[in-house]
């Protein structure tokens, strides 16, 4: 029988996972066995030298959300929610300026390449809206993807016209720019998806924001609890998650 679902509403799911916790804790404590750690710390499977890492960014939409899209993704080791696209020196949430709401992605080029990056931006987000997305109106929510060098460019130009090409009714409003500086956001929009599940973060160990937000652990699992990693993902999180309650391992160290 299924512990934990995605699928069941997010209060229930909590609630029954924490119950099952408490249950296997309690016992676990009466043998002298198991406690959550203050912290864990991780560094990120098969990555043996952070030069041989590559930068991103995106803006299409919300940075909550954008982050959460991209962390799931194979050969992804970090994201950050920032600030990118304007001129403000120092923009905060409150007071953006010409800046758009942007992910910063750190990747493996080994795992996983700037072309496929694209074509996650291009199916997560409406590139035909006009001044923001969904319910989220407002030109911080512009889309736009942010290149580093010639070669990057030139495959951001090739993608848009092939996004241009499966429609002729309507424009694809995306801008395509030289990425100038990108603008860490506040500690509390880094792994918001992820904050907003305690029973995920009790898992991890409760981790330090500092950590938090480096974390490849953590940037996998915002994406899993915003329910936006790819299926075969999400199950297999699951069947992790499922495994410690039954087995009394509460800490979840990779997925």
């Amino acid at each position: 029988m299924k512990l934990f679902s995605r699928n069941a509403s997010p209060s229930h799911s909590i609630m029954a996972s924490f119950l099952v916790l408490t249950i296997s804790l309690a016992a676990a404590n009466i043998a002298g066995g198991i406690r959550f750690p203050d912290r864990i710390s991780e560094v990120p499977a098969g990555i043996s030298n952070s030069q041989q890492l590559r930068t991103a960014a995106f803006a299409l939409g919300s940075f909550w959300r954008s982050e959460a899209v991209f962390g799931c993704l194979d050969g992804v080791v970090r994201t950050t929610a920032g600030y990118a696209g304007g001129s403000k020196p120092n923009p905060e949430y409150r007071s953006l300026g010409d800046h758009a709401e942007s992910v910063q992605i750190e990747y493996d080029p080994r795992l996983i390449t700037f072309r496929q990056l694209l074509e996650v931006f291009w199916s997560s987000h409406d590139s035909r809206q006009v001044f923001g997305q969904g319910p989220d109106v407002g030109n911080q929510y512009r889309s736009i993807i942010f290149t580093n060098g010639t070669e990057e460019s030139r495959l951001a130009a090739v993608s848009k016209e092939r996004e241009q090409t499966r429609s002729k009714s309507s424009i694809v409003t995306t801008q395509i720019q030289q990425l100038r500086t990108f603008h860490p956001a506040e500690p509390e929009h880094q792994k918001f998806e992820l904050k907003r599940d305690h029973f995920l973060l009790q898992l991890i160990g409760n981790l330090p924001e500092e950590e938090l937000e480096k974390s490849s652990l953590a940037a996998k699992l915002n994406g899993y609890a915003a329910e936006l990693c790819p299926p075969r993902l999400q199950k297999r999180i699951d069947g992790k998650i499922n495994d410690i309650i039954r087995k009394d391992r509460p800490i979840l160290q990779e997925v």
